[in-house]
C-alpha cells in the first residue's frame, strides 16, 4: 500500500483540482503530521512510528486550494541526512553506532546516555499563540503553520518534571492545556503527572515556560508505568486508564546500552492486573484515592469524550481487547503485505471495540442508574468496584479508530456523535459517523481508497451538534491524482468537495484545522 512509502517534500505549495462546491465559509488551512522518510540510505525504518516527521497543509483560501508539505527540520531528521544512516532510535528502529567511529569515541558515547528521539510525526496544536508538532517523548517542535518551517525544539523537562507528555492534550475554551505523562521520579518512585499549560500571556512570554505540574496519579506497579497516550477530562474531573501495558523501567534504562534495543523492545504485557480507571478533581487537583475501579484487560489508545451526569463519569473510549500490545501488530512489514497476508495477520490482534464506561462518584449499591445505559459498576468486598461496560460499536476487525467530536461544543459534555476512522484489519478503509447514544453508524467508503482521521470544522454560528464539515485526506493509488482532500457534510456524510493534487501522500496521523483569522 502506497501510503507506506516515501515522499519528498515541496518547494512551493502546488496548486489542487477542485470538484463540487466548497462551503464558502470553509477558509484557512488543514494541518497533519505523519511520517514521509521510510528509510534512510539503506537502512529501513521498521514501524509505523518511525518513518521521519512531514507536515502537510491543505490551505483553503476564496475557493481556491494548495497542498504543500515539508520535513520537519528534527535533530534526527538533520542528523540522518548529514550521516545517510538511522542515528537517533526511534520507536521500533534502532541506532547502531557509527561504524566509522573508533572504539574510544563509540565509548564516550556509550557514555553520554540516552537520545531520546525528537521526531515529532503524530500531533500537532497551539499552545498559546504558537504552534508544535509533538511526539510522546519531552521534545516538541515549534513550527511555523504558514511557511511549514522548523523554528525550535522545546524540552519540556526544562519546565516540568516529566519524561513525556502524550500527543493528546485537552484544550479549554481559553486555551488552558492540560496533559499527561510517565515521570520517573526521585528513588525510582512512579507517577502520572497531569501538567497544566496557561493560555496565551498578556505579556507575550511563552506560556511552554509557565507549564506546572498540577497532580499526581500513583502507579499500580512500581518499575512499571503503564503506557499513556490519552487521557478524559470534563468541567470538574480528569480520568486516566491505566492499562496493562507496560514499559519495564530496568529494561528501558538498560535498553540503551543494549546494542539494538528500541522503545517497543521496553513494552510488556501484565496479564493479571485488568485495566484502572482512576478518577481525580480538577479544581482543586485532588486523586480520588478512595475510588477504586476495575475492569478486565484492554488497550486504549483514544478518549472519544468523557462527561458527568447525575452524579456519575460517563467515559467513551476506543478499545482494543486484552493485554496484548496493539502495536506490535503495526510494523510497516506487516501492513504492507498483499491483502491476504493482512487479514491473516489481524486475526490473531486484539479485537477492536467502542465501549461506554460509566463511573459512579458515589459508593452506593445498585450503582449505574442512568436510564440509557448498560453499563455497570458493582462494590465488591475489598472495596474496588468493578465496571463492565456498554458497547457502542463492535465488528470483527474492524475497528472505528482515531475519534473524533465537535470539540469546541462538547468536550466534557454530553453529545450524540462521534466521527472516526473505520480501520479494516488495520488498514483504512472508511470514515464513519457514529451516533453514541442510539448506537447508529454512518460511513463514506470508495473503491480502492485511503482516508484519514477526519476533523470535524462547525459551520460558523451553528447550534446543532453535527452541524459542520468533516476533512479528511485520501489516497487513491494508481489514480492520476493520488491524493485529495475530502469535504463531507457531517449530518449526512455526503461529498460536498473534493481538492485532487497529482502527488501521493502518505499516512497522516493526527492533525487539527486553523481557520483563517477574521479580518
Amino acid at each position: 500500500i502506497y501510503i507506506f512509502d516515501t515522499v519528498e517534500e515541496l518547494n512551493e505549495p502546488i496548486p489542487a483540482e477542485i470538484s463540487g462546491v466548497l462551503p464558502p465559509w470553509l477558509q484557512g488551512s488543514l494541518l497533519r503530521m505523519g511520517p514521509g522518510l521510510f528509510e534512510v540510505g539503506d537502512e529501513p525504518f521498521h514501524h509505523l512510528f518511525d518513518g521521519q516527521a512531514i507536515i502537510h497543509k491543505f490551505d483553503l483560501k476564496d475557493g481556491q486550494v494548495t497542498y504543500h508539505r515539508k520535513f520537519i527540520r528534527t535533530d534526527a531528521y538533520i542528523r540522518a541526512m548529514t550521516e545517510n544512516r538511522v542515528v537517533i532510535t526511534e520507536f521500533g528502529t534502532a541506532a547502531y553506532p557509527d561504524p566509522c567511529k573508533n572504539i574510544f569515541s563509540r565509548f564516550f558515547t556509550y557514555f553520554k546516555g540516552i537520545e531520546v528521539t525528537d521526531n515529532c510525526m503524530v500531533n500537532i496544536y497551539p499552545i498559546g499563540e504558537d504552534f508544535y508538532a509533538v511526539t510522546e517523548t519531552n521534545y516538541i517542535t515549534k513550527v511555523d503553520p504558514d511557511t511549514l518551517e522548523t523554528v525550535k525544539k522545546v524540552d519540556l523537562c526544562k519546565y516540568v518534571s516529566v519524561n513525556g507528555v502524550t500527543a493528546h492534550p485537552h484544550t479549554e475554551a481559553d486555551g488552558t492545556i492540560y496533559n499527561i505523562g510517565n515521570c520517573f521520579g526521585k528513588n525510582m518512585s512512579l507517577a502520572y503527572n497531569i501538567v497544566k499549560i496557561p493560555p496565551a500571556q498578556k505579556d507575550e512570554s511563552d506560556p511552554v515556560e509557565k507549564s506546572q505540574v498540577v497532580l499526581q496519579l500513583p502507579s499500580s506497579e512500581r518499575l512499571k508505568p503503564s503506557y499513556v497516550h490519552s487521557f478524559g477530562m470534563t468541567s470538574n474531573y480528569f480520568v486516566f486508564v491505566e492499562q496493562p501495558v507496560k514499559i519495564n523501567l530496568l529494561k528501558f534504562l538498560s535498553a540503551w546500552s543494549v546494542r539494538g534495543t528500541t522503545y517497543m523492545d521496553c513494552f510488556e504485557s501484565n496479564e493479571s492486573m485488568g485495566t484502572w480507571f482512576h478518577l481525580a478533581t480538577k479544581n482543586p487537583a485532588d486523586y480520588l484515592k478512595n475510588h477504586k475501579f476495575r475492569t478486565s484487560a484492554f488497550n486504549v489508545f483514544h478518549h472519544i469524550n468523557t462527561y458527568e451526569e447525575e452524579g456519575f463519569v460517563v467515559v467513551d473510549l476506543c478499545t482494543w481487547k486484552g493485554h496484548d500490545f496493539v502495536y506490535n501488530y503495526l510494523y510497516l512489514a506487516n501492513l504492507r503485505k498483499e491483502w491476504e497476508e493482512v487479514k491473516r495477520a489481524a486475526v490473531k490482534a486484539p479485537q477492536p471495540e467502542v465501549r461506554r464506561y460509566v463511573l459512579p462518584l458515589d459508593r452506593g449499591k445498585n450503582l449505574v442508574s442512568l436510564s440509557y445505559t448498560t453499563a455497570t459498576a458493582v462494590l465488591h468486598s475489598d472495596g474496588t468496584i468493578w465496571l463492565e461496560p456498554e458497547v457502542l460499536f463492535s465488528g470483527p476487525r474492524q475497528a472505528f479508530e482515531f475519534p473524533q467530536i465537535n470539540y469546541s461544543q462538547c468536550s466534557g459534555k454530553k453529545y450524540s456523535f462521534a466521527y472516526g476512522l473505520g480501520l479494516n484489519h488495520f488498514i483504512p478503509d472508511r470514515i464513519v459517523k457514529l451516533n453514541v447514544q442510539t448506537k447508529e453508524t454512518r460511513a463514506w467508503q470508495e473503491d480502492d481508497c485511503y482516508p484519514s482521521e477526519p476533523l470535524f470544522v462547525p459551520t460558523p454560528g451553528a447550534t446543532k451538534e453535527d452541524d459542520g464539515v468533516l476533512l479528511s485526506i485520501v489516497v487513491k493509488p494508481g489514480a492520476e491524482r493520488p491524493g485529495f482532500l475530502l469535504v463531507l457534510d457531517a449530518v449526512e456524510l455526503k461529498e460536498l468537495a473534493r481538492a485532487e493534487v497529482n502527488t501521493i501522500i502518505p499516512v497522516t496521523l493526527h492533525g487539527m484545522f486553523r481557520p483563517k483569522p477574521s479580518s
